[in-house]
C-alpha cells in the first residue's frame, strides 16, 4: 500500500498529490466523490451526471449524438464551476 501526504490550505483546500491524480486518471475540473466511514475517508471518482441521468428523457431527435451532448453538457460544467468560483477557464 502506498501513502501520500497532502497539506490543508488556510482556505480548507488540498491538493491530491499528482501520482494518485495519474492513478485515478483525474483531469482538471473533474469530481471527486469523498465517503466518510468513522475517522477514515475515502475518495473516488464522481461519476458524471448525464451517464447517472442517462435514458431518463426521450431524446428530440432519434438517434441523438450522446457524444456531442455529454460534451456540450460537461463545457457547460466547467463554465459553470469556473463561474461560482471565479477562475478564469
Amino acid at each position: 500500500m502506498q501513502e501520500f501526504e497532502s497539506s490543508v490550505s488556510e482556505k480548507g483546500q488540498v491538493t491530491i498529490p499528482q501520482e494518485i491524480r495519474r492513478i485515478m486518471g483525474l483531469q482538471p475540473c473533474d469530481k471527486v466523490r469523498f465517503e466518510v466511514e468513522g475517522d477514515v475517508v475515502k475518495i473516488s471518482r464522481a461519476s458524471s451526471k448525464l451517464i447517472q441521468w442517462f435514458g431518463s428523457v426521450t431524446p428530440k431527435n432519434k438517434p441523438e449524438n450522446f457524444q456531442q451532448v455529454r460534451e456540450e453538457f460537461e463545457i457547460v460544467e466547467h463554465r459553470q464551476y469556473h463561474s461560482l468560483y471565479r477562475l478564469q477557464p
